[in-house]
């Protein structure tokens, strides 16, 4: 008996203030919930410019069709986790995905899915992208063959070398795309950099498209065939150098004339070819045929393309510059004609405050009447000087020539130089080293 009420009285300890039991152990959950939130709450966080892959595109491709993204194709994914999660989390573990398979055909829409990579679905609440849907645009595919051409961008190899021929292999390339992208497509170009050699080279080239514009394109939604291997630039390199052309002339100038020299504009070109073929150039000569004096009775104008006397092997840097402007000076017998730089000429009393400018290559001819032994050793290179003393203010005026001549030779005429005269500044010496008087 004494031992039937013992476990009676514990059965009863057990069940004494059960609600009150129950009560406390609710409220001990709900407390280490609070503390739980409390250390490592819920909370988002959002992650800028996320790529969004898209799979089985081949829905689309297998159709004969292609595909472009309409507006960015790029989202920003807000992630809902506690503090922990979100520390840890970096843009890298952020997988955006557009299944085709899921597209909304009629509008194009293909829902965004995101999952974070690393972690069980368990580990976060939940991950939204934004925005939630990427649209594309679906039309035919098409494919365009262009030849290739190299460009250099506007760089040049080592000072005293220039380009030969640029040869591109392939030298075509077939692009696949948009029929729409491939319409605006005007030509196809193997962009090289040349800077710096100075021997021939076989150089890797970037593939560039133009529209008619000349506006770069991009090549995102394109495809070409030029495979791993892409594309190169044969570059030949060719030494270059500056040589004077030189004139003679056939024939007899009329009575009482004389021929008495050419002068050309320019007077040197600019030549390049191999090392073989250029070493021994140092001059390009005309031959008499091409000027013909007979007859004359006034100096001779003549054009000549200077590119049929090139020596086999050379040619000319500059294609444009072909053509060369001949003067053959034909004077009465008792005068000569004199080409001075204006750069020779002694400029005297120029005001303290100002400076002179003129074209580095200006210059002025000057007259002679006298015995003709005299004239045809007459030397100016001293005697030639302008007056400043009248010219005080900033501008440009025609300046009267004074030329100190010997005995029994005269100027024909009253030459002027052309001067512009502007304020000095401290960077800038006086007259270009001019002497002064």
């Amino acid at each position: 008996m004494e031992r039937m009420a013992q476990k009676k009285m514990r059965k009863y300890r057990f069940t004494d203030n059960l609600g009150l039991k129950i009560i406390a152990l609710i409220f001990s959950a709900f407390l280490w919930l609070i503390v739980v939130n409390v250390d490592n709450p819920v909370g988002s966080r959002t992650f800028q410019d996320i790529p969004v892959t898209i799979i089985n595109d081949d829905i689309i491709l297998s159709s004969g069709e292609v595909y472009q993204v309409l507006g960015e194709d790029t989202v920003s994914v807000t992630v809902y986790a506690n503090r922990q999660v979100r520390q840890e989390l970096d843009s890298e573990d952020i997988i955006a995905i557009a299944d085709v398979s899921q597209m909304d055909t009629t509008t194009n829409l293909i829902p965004i899915s995101v999952t974070i990579q690393g972690y069980d679905r368990d580990d976060y609440d939940t991950a939204v992208a934004t925005p939630r849907n990427l649209r594309i645009q679906r039309e035919k595919s098409g494919r365009k063959v262009l030849a290739l051409t190299a460009d250099t961008g506007g760089t040049v190899p080592r000072d005293g070398y220039t380009l030969g021929d640029l040869t591109v292999r392939p030298d075509n390339v077939t692009i696949t795309g948009p029929e729409s992208a491939l319409e605006n497509i005007d030509r196809a170009v193997a962009k090289v950099d040349v800077s710096g050699i100075s021997k021939d080279s076989e150089l890797s080239a970037e593939l560039k498209l133009y529209d008619v514009n000349g506006n770069e394109l991009g090549q995102s939604q394109l495809e070409n065939n030029l495979g791993d291997e892409g594309l190169t630039v044969s570059v030949e390199v060719l030494e270059e150098k500056t040589v004077p052309v030189e004139f003679n002339v056939t024939g007899t100038p009329a009575d009482g004339y004389r021929y008495t020299g050419c002068t050309s504009e320019p007077e040197s070109i600019r030549i390049c070819g191999r090392s073989d073929d250029i070493r021994g150039v140092d001059a390009i000569r005309v031959p008499a045929s091409v000027i013909s004096v007979e007859g004359e009775n006034a100096p001779v104008e003549q054009t000549v393309d200077i590119t049929e006397f090139l020596p086999e092997g050379v040619s000319l840097v500059d294609e444009n510059s072909a053509e060369i402007q001949v003067t053959a000076m034909v004077e009465q017998d008792g005068t000569r004609t004199i080409h001075m730089l204006v750069s020779s000429i002694r400029i005297g009393n120029l005001a303290d405050d100002l400076q002179v400018d003129y074209e580095p290559d200006a210059e002025i001819d000057l007259q002679f009447r006298g015995d003709q032994q005299a004239l045809d050793v007459l030397d100016i290179s001293n005697a030639v000087s302008v007056d400043l003393s009248d010219y005080t203010e900033p501008g440009t005026y025609d300046v009267p020539v004074y030329v100190n001549t010997p005995e029994g030779i005269e100027v024909t005429s009253e030459p002027t130089v052309t001067l512009t005269l502007t304020e000095k500044t401290e960077e800038t010496p006086d007259t270009s080293g001019q002497e002064t008087e």
